[in-house]
């Protein structure tokens, strides 16, 4: 299997977090964002939208990070996407959830306008606008987070993890790089906590870290902070 991905990208981590932690082995390729290499014709003829990941297994193509994290987890029979139809059934609602709401609200229109300059509004009037808007929504579904979906429980669908939280937990953390806080939402921080704590975190994350510290310093429109 070859996985085409960029380490900073938020819809790749969530891949590769779950393949290091479940033990899946494949071939990383590099998608330079960077330099726009997702752009290319080549990249392109595998993935029209143009957007990583993408993961090649044989003749087999897919993209989307949640429909690879299921595919995954169903091929190798993992526990963290079980069999039973309803416990099933809550993890896609989980991942569709994050994926319709809280990911677009916080990471396409709060932290992405404010670290990527092809995410940047203009005017400035449209920039700020936007910021406002992103923090207000991403602060009301952090607050459904908190209390509704992950409430008493260690994860997103109870106390086992499960696909769901690998999806969700790359998602939220995104908001390193504009210095985010969690703290006013502790179901959400004391679950963000565990998911940082897994094994594999520090090193699928190195490079996004690294990204995050290098903006430390700057003034963000940011959350709990």
């Amino acid at each position: 299997m070859k996985l085409y991905f960029h380490p900073v990208s938020t819809a790749s981590r969530p891949v590769a977090l779950f393949c290091a932690e479940a033990k899946i082995a494949y071939e990383p390729i590099v998608i330079d964002l960077m330099t726009g290499e997702h752009t290319k014709e080549a990249f392109a003829k595998l993935n029209p939208s143009k957007m990583v990941p993408v993961l090649e297994d044989g003749d087999f193509v897919l993209t989307e990070s949640s429909a690879i994290l299921k595919y995954l987890a169903e091929k190798v029979e993992s526990p963290a996407y079980p069999k039973d139809l309803k416990k099933r059934a809550r993890i896609n609602e989980r991942m569709d959830w994050v994926n319709a709401n809280f990911y677009r609200e916080f990471a396409y229109h709060l932290v992405y306008p404010q670290v990527f300059p092809t995410h940047n509004r203009t005017p400035d009037a449209a920039q700020t606008a936007t910021l406002n808007w992103g923090k207000d929504k991403a602060e009301h579904w952090l607050g459904i987070l908190d209390t509704n979906i992950i409430g008493s429980h260690k994860y997103l669908c109870g106390d086992e993890i499960s696909i769901a939280d690998y999806f969700a937990a790359e998602v939220l953390s995104c908001g390193d790089l504009i210095g985010v806080s969690f703290a006013k939402w502790p179901n959400v921080d004391r679950w963000m906590k565990s998911m940082r704590a897994l094994p594999s975190w520090n090193t699928v994350n190195e490079v996004v870290s690294g990204f995050a510290s290098s903006l430390k310093g700057k003034e963000f429109v940011t959350l709990g902070a």
